[in-house]
């Protein structure tokens, strides 16, 4: 089977196209680097033909409201309308656990958006909501020397591996037409995951959990970073993670 993975250059990009390689499957990372760019539609319609799946999990470059929500618009509406002219069967998009939760986030409300237009563009899709990546965690905290003050709402974060894992499950699947979540297997406050982390590196800051503190600037609910009901699990646990990964950090959705 042809899989183009949009993003493929990235951090779950990456992990995609291996994991589907392995599966024998033709797996096509597509990215500007590789000639595609789905802002202008430059290299979509050479890389779509063939293929019966289009997974992305490509994100913006820009993490500014009005450019955040342009970027999904514009690279999601390009990706389905050359998704139905190649006669692509399957469009596979990594969204956010909680992106419909989150009002007050530029980028959550850019991800909603985004799953509005695969919704009602045409093409039989899957949505997976991921919770935050173990490699986030270090960007949640940033950087500084003072303490970090963070929520006492709960989240549920999982290694990115398990993300191209689940991933790479969802593509060879028929479209759910719907969505799904998938989260790690342990749920502490955001301010214990991340006191967990910097005590793990040898940071030495305090961190300070704060029942009003909101998330990057978006109040949170109950639920915090959750995932609902019956949402896949990944396997892998913190502990087991930081022993192979150590430090590894990446920016945080937000």
């Amino acid at each position: 089977m042809k899989i183009v993975v949009i993003g493929g250059s990235g951090l779950i990009g990456k992990k995609l196209v291996a994991n589907l390689i392995k599966l024998g499957h033709e797996a096509v990372p597509a990215s500007p680097s590789t000639g595609v760019n789905t802002l202008t539609g430059e290299g979509l319609a050479a890389a779509f033909a063939g293929a019966q799946v289009v997974v992305d999990v490509s994100n913006s470059p820009s993490w500014s409201d009005d450019a955040v929500m342009e970027f999904f618009r514009t690279s999601t509406g390009n990706l389905l309308a050359a998704e139905k002219a190649a006669g692509v069967g399957h469009h596979v998009a990594l969204s956010v656990v909680g992106a419909d939760r989150l009002k007050d986030s530029g980028y959550m409300r850019a991800k909603v958006a985004q799953e509005g237009l695969i919704q009602s563009g045409g093409v039989p899709y899957t949505i997976l909501r991921a919770t935050q990546f173990f490699e986030f965690l270090g960007g949640i905290a940033g950087q500084g020397d003072g303490e970090v003050r963070l929520s006492t709402a709960p989240m549920q974060p999982l290694a990115a591996e398990d993300v191209a894992s689940a991933l790479a499950d969802v593509a060879l699947k028929p479209p759910a037409n719907g969505t799904l979540e998938v989260a790690g297997p342990e749920s502490l406050s955001i301010a214990d995951f991340v006191r967990r982390y910097l005590a793990a590196s040898g940071d030495k800051r305090n961190v300070v959990a704060d029942p009003q503190a909101g998330y990057f600037g978006a109040a949170l609910d109950e639920r915090g970073l959750n995932p609902g009901p019956g949402a896949l699990i990944g396997p892998t646990r913190f502990d087991d993670w930081f022993a192979r990964t150590g430090t590894t950090s990446v920016a945080p959705v937000r």
